[in-house]
């Protein structure tokens, strides 16, 4: 549980303003609005996963034999919703219209 929380928490703090997405036209606050929703959709989603996924280590923790499988396989989990999450932000940003700055 706490790794799970820990990683929502870092992906979150990064996630402050605009994510460094413009849209000519929008002001600041408007990129930051769009920003938020796409970032609480996403949020959503990615704890959905990171539950699941939770759930899955408890029950295979005792299991001393399969550790570093269970670690193995937690690190690849993570890194996947993590890619997951970034791609979905990123469409949602771009179906409203706004681009990553370069």
């Amino acid at each position: 549980m706490r790794r799970s929380s820990t990683f929502l928490l870092l992906l979150l703090a990064g996630c402050g303003g605009a994510g460094g997405y413009s849209k000519p036209g929008a002001d600041e606050s408007a990129a930051s609005r769009a920003y938020r929703e796409c970032r609480e959709l996403t949020d959503t989603v990615v704890k959905t996963q990171a539950d699941i996924d939770q759930d899955i280590r408890a029950t295979r923790g005792a299991d001393a034999q399969r550790m570093q499988f269970v670690r193995t396989e937690s690190d690849r989990s993570r890194e996947q919703t993590r890619d997951r999450a970034a791609g979905m932000m990123s469409r949602c940003m771009e179906a409203q219209g706004f681009s990553k700055a370069r």
